[in-house]
């Protein structure tokens, strides 16, 4: 069954960033999004391996930000949503000319490179990882090439079928949950240096 293809909620606020570029708040919300876009506290929780209190300030910060809202519940057990429907994915907007957001881009990029390098190191201990073959489930690679403006295009349009593949909520046919991070970055030419005589 193909996934479904929802619009996402595009971020551009620098301040909104930088609350998302701590790698605990960051994973909030990639578990919110993964949970459906609502989950209580508790099994927030369960999800991360951290202790519900330990949580509260980070759901604050986001709740003041605007990312993510709580829900009354009659049974007294705190929840929390995604803010707008829970449902679209959140992305950031990239406004990297001067005075845009590149700089909170920036250390959301740092924030999101940990929890990758984190992810990546679990993964490596884990009994049973799959390493190769169809059903990998580790792979960490940097590549280095030229590409035409098609290509580029077609990266582009892998990497948003990824993202949608890679953010689907959890259900009776997806029991694997796992964690996928890239940076694309265009490189300059650098000047070759001069040999010192």
């Amino acid at each position: 069954m193909k996934p479904a293809r929802l619009r996402p909620r595009q971020i551009d606020d620098p301040k909104r960033i930088r609350v998302l570029a701590s790698p605990v708040r960051h994973e909030i919300v990639d578990t919110l999004s993964a949970l459906g876009g609502t989950a209580t506290v508790a099994r927030l929780a369960e999800h991360l391996g951290r202790h519900a209190d330990g949580l509260y300030y980070h759901l604050r910060l986001l709740k003041k930000s605007g990312l993510v809202e709580e829900l009354s519940s009659g049974d007294g057990e705190r929840v929390f949503r995604l803010a707008g429907s829970g449902k679209a994915p959140l992305r950031l907007a990239y406004r990297v000319e001067r005075g845009g957001n590149g700089s909170a881009l920036e250390t959301y990029a740092r924030g999101l490179l940990k929890v990758a390098q984190r992810d990546f190191t679990q993964a490596l201990a884990t009994p049973g990882v799959v390493a190769s073959g169809p059903r990998r489930q580790l792979w960490a690679a940097r590549n280095k090439g030229w590409v035409s403006g098609e290509d580029l295009a077609e990266v582009n349009s892998l990497l948003e079928r990824l993202c949608t593949l890679t953010s689907q909520k959890l259900d009776a046919n997806r029991e694997e949950l796992v964690s996928f991070a890239f940076v694309l970055a265009p490189l300059s030419r650098r000047p070759r240096r001069r040999q010192s005589k």
